[in-house]
């Protein structure tokens, strides 16, 4: 299990107001991201490997998700 006591956690430019779609990471922590929904952080965080995130995130910006 990964301590997230250390978590610097800062929330998406893309989470709105309106209470949907919030969502934080914390990438300060060796080789890992998490990531929480920062309406209730009290549910925990997903902890994925920092490659596999950043693998994540280039499929986003090109377009291989439905979103």
């Amino acid at each position: 299990m990964t301590d997230l006591s250390r978590a610097e956690w800062r929330k998406s430019t893309k989470s709105s107001g309106s209470g949907s779609g919030c969502v934080e990471i914390a990438a300060n922590l060796d080789g890992v991201t998490a990531v929480r929904d920062s309406k209730d952080p009290s549910l925990g965080a997903h902890v994925v490997d920092r490659a596999a995130f950043g693998a994540f995130l280039a499929d986003v910006k090109d377009g291989r998700y439905d979103l």
